[in-house]
């Protein structure tokens, strides 16, 4: 017999979302409070968080055939638990070498849920007849947001890292159990057999190449909020812990409502003119973050930044996926693959700056990546269409 809400589809893979990104969102408010725990810079912290990326690459690449037997709804509800698990086990971490260690392992379990959970939605989408994958990664940023706040909260009130994530365990396994318990997983697309299958590494075309230049502003920028927004806030501002936590948060609620509205603007206004707002604010949070004055000021470029963030990475995968000259498969795979290198390096190379250059110009190198995406925006048109 299984326990959990009776949900539509949609609603339980968007509760899929919300979930996961709860049980993940939970390390980053913290992560300020883990390093002066463990006594390093930033040049040590920013290798021991690559630990994620390297996990998350190689769960991406080869994870496949193991999901395949596992089963998706088994791989969901057993993988989110266990990485809430992982990152409780990450605040207890003494110094970087072993921060690395738990995060790899916290990356290949993201990337075993990152690809059930997307494949869910594709199909679920598919099942109802409407998009939902926008609004999926909405709820994955509600998710991010909620985290945020109960760490700010969490911070404020003098509760430990450790007593804070051990603590959201349960209610992470509790939330599993009510959206999750009685899933059915969607039946696989008709036309999937007959798609090209991706190779593991797929080489990129000058067209991808293209996209991925496009996307890397949005990645750094918002790896950088991630990893090293509250810690800006504390060394910055001296701001009061919760106002720390706000950074991370205000972030992720800018770009979950961004997201959760964007099919509507895209639809309307066409990619290519939402890629150009999005850049442009993207664009303007990093100014103001590199140049705050006041914590306030700070959290207003951390809302801008969110709000530019959101949805540039999944235009350029939907114009991976309608480009023509190979098959989708293989063209979205490679931008998958190269963007995926920004999380790779994004968390050291702002570490070097931030250590030896100062927070605010971790965030100010963001801005060279902003011109490069402002003249890429043209690789999202359709090859023979007019803007």
């Amino acid at each position: 017999m299984r326990f959990g809400l009776d949900l539509a589809p949609q609603m339980r893979v968007y509760g899929a979302f919300f979930i996961y990104s709860l049980a993940l969102g939970g390390l980053y408010p913290r992560i300020g409070d883990l390093q002066l725990a463990m006594g390093v810079r930033e040049g040590a912290l920013g290798l021991a968080l690559t630990g994620g990326g390297i996990g998350t690459m190689i769960s991406l690449t080869f994870a496949s055939p193991v999901l395949d037997r596992l089963g998706y709804r088994r791989t969901l509800t057993l993988g989110i638990i266990l990485l809430g698990m992982i990152i409780a086990t990450a605040s207890f971490a003494t110094g970087p070498a072993m921060l690395f260690g738990i995060l790899f392992f916290m990356g290949l379990t993201i990337g075993a849920i990152e690809v059930v959970a997307n494949v869910e939605a594709d199909r679920t989408e598919h099942l109802v007849g409407r998009r939902i994958m926008n609004r999926c990664h909405a709820f994955w940023s509600f998710g991010f947001f909620s985290a945020g706040m109960i760490g700010a909260f969490a911070k404020q009130a003098g509760v430990s890292p450790q007593l804070h994530l051990l603590g959201m365990v349960p209610i992470i396994a509790v939330g599993v159990v009510l959206m999750l318990g009685r899933m059915t997983p969607a039946a696989a697309r008709l036309h999937a057999a007959s798609q090209a299958k991706a190779p593991r590494f797929a080489v990129p075309s000058f067209d991808i190449m293209a996209l991925v230049a496009l996307s890397l502003s949005a990645m750094f920028l918002e790896g950088a909020g991630a990893d090293w927004s509250v810690i800006f806030m504390r060394d910055i501002f001296a701001a009061a812990p919760f106002v720390n936590g706000l950074a991370f948060a205000v972030g992720a609620l800018a770009q979950a409502l961004a997201r959760f509205f964007a099919d509507g603007y895209i639809e309307r206004f066409g990619p290519v003119a939402v890629a150009r707002t999005l850049i442009l604010t993207l664009g303007a949070g990093a100014v103001i973050i590199t140049t705050a004055s006041h914590p306030y000021i700070a959290l207003f470029g951390f809302a801008l930044a969110g709000l530019g963030t959101s949805a540039i990475f999944p235009l350029a995968m939907s114009a991976a996926a309608q480009r023509t000259d190979r098959p989708a498969a293989i063209n979205v795979a490679a931008l998958a693959q190269l963007s995926f290198v920004a999380f790779l390096i994004g968390p050291p190379l702002l570490g070097f700056v931030a250590e030896h250059y100062g927070l605010r110009m971790a965030f100010g190198i963001c801005l060279p990546l902003v011109v490069l995406s402002w003249f890429s925006i043209g690789s999202l048109r359709p090859k023979a269409a007019d803007d």
